[in-house]
C-alpha cells in the first residue's frame, strides 16, 4: 500500500475502505450491476453509510436514494458512499456537502463543499465542478480529493489524484494535468502574493480512489499505467524537479 501523509484526521478515515463490512457492500453492488441496475430496479444508489448521516436534514435510511439537489450531512465518526451518474462518492464525517441539480437527476454537475472532506471519482464526457469557501475547480474525468481544513477559515486543500482540473482561487488560475496526484491549497489570505498555492499530498489514499473507480467501472490513471510516482503532490509517475509543480499559477 502506498505510504499516506495525514494531517487532522484518523487513521482510520483513510483505511474505511479495508473495512469487512464496506468490502461486502461494494461486492454485492458490483455484483447485482452496478448503478445501471439499480436504477432499472429503482434500488438505492448508496452502497454504505455508517453512523449519523442526513439527508435535507432528514437521516438517511437503508434503501434511500441520493440524488442531485441533496445536501448531505454526516456527524462524528459517520460516512456515506454513493453513486450518482458516472461519479461515485465517499463523504467523511463532520462534512457538509451539497450536490447541486444539474439538467437532469442523474448528473451531479455542481458540488458544494462547506465543511469537512470528501474523494470521489468522476467518468467522462461531463463537465463539473466543485466549490469550496476559498477554491473552484473545474473538473472533467478524474479522480479529486477536497477538503476544507476546519479554524484556518475556510483553508481548502485539494488533490487533482488523476485528470484534468480547471483551479481558481482569489483571482489565481491554473490547468491542474495530473497522472499521479497534483495538490493545492486555496488560501484565505495571500500568501507571498498568491490564493493558490502548491500543497503536499495529504489525507487520502490510492485505494480509495481504486475503490471508487472500480465501483463506475473504471481504472485510476496508476492502475492503467501499471506504475506509481512519488506522492509528493507534483501529479507525475516519475520524481520530478521542483519547478515542474505550477507554484506560481497565473491570475
Amino acid at each position: 500500500m502506498t505510504p499516506h501523509t495525514l494531517t487532522g484526521r484518523r487513521e482510520d478515515e483513510v483505511l474505511w475502505f479495508q473495512r469487512r463490512d464496506t468490502l461486502k457492500a461494494a461486492a454485492a453492488w458490483v455484483a447485482m450491476g452496478g448503478l445501471p441496475a439499480a436504477m432499472a430496479q429503482q434500488r438505492s444508489n448508496v452502497v454504505e453509510f455508517v453512523g449519523d448521516v442526513l439527508v435535507n436534514g432528514q437521516r438517511l435510511l437503508p434503501q434511500q436514494i441520493v440524488q442531485t439537489g441533496d445536501e448531505i450531512l454526516t456527524g462524528v465518526a459517520s460516512r456515506v458512499v454513493f453513486l450518482i451518474g458516472n461519479a461515485s462518492f465517499h463523504v467523511r464525517q463532520n462534512s457538509r456537502l451539497r450536490v447541486e441539480r444539474g439538467n437532469t437527476l442523474n448528473t451531479a454537475s455542481l458540488l458544494r463543499l462547506f465543511n469537512g472532506a470528501f474523494i470521489s471519482a468522476f467518468g467522462r464526457g461531463v463537465s463539473r465542478s466543485i466549490v469550496t469557501p476559498t477554491l473552484t475547480a473545474g473538473i472533467r474525468g478524474t479522480g479529486v480529493y477536497a477538503e476544507v481544513m476546519p479554524n484556518q477559515g475556510g483553508r481548502t486543500y485539494f488533490c487533482n489524484c488523476y485528470g484534468t482540473v480547471d483551479m481558481e482561487s482569489g483571482g489565481n488560475r491554473a490547468l491542474s494535468e495530473s497522472s499521479y496526484h497534483q495538490s493545492f491549497w486555496g488560501e484565505p489570505e495571500e500568501r507571498n502574493g498568491r490564493f493558490l498555492t502548491p500543497a503536499p499530498a495529504l489525507n487520502h489514499t490510492d485505494e480509495e480512489l481504486e475503490f471508487l473507480a472500480r465501483l463506475i467501472g473504471q481504472r485510476t490513471a496508476w492502475q492503467i499505467a501499471g506504475r506509481t510516482g512519488v506522492k509528493d503532490g507534483r501529479g507525475y509517475m516519475e520524481q520530478q524537479p521542483a519547478s515542474m509543480h505550477p507554484a506560481a499559477p497565473g491570475r
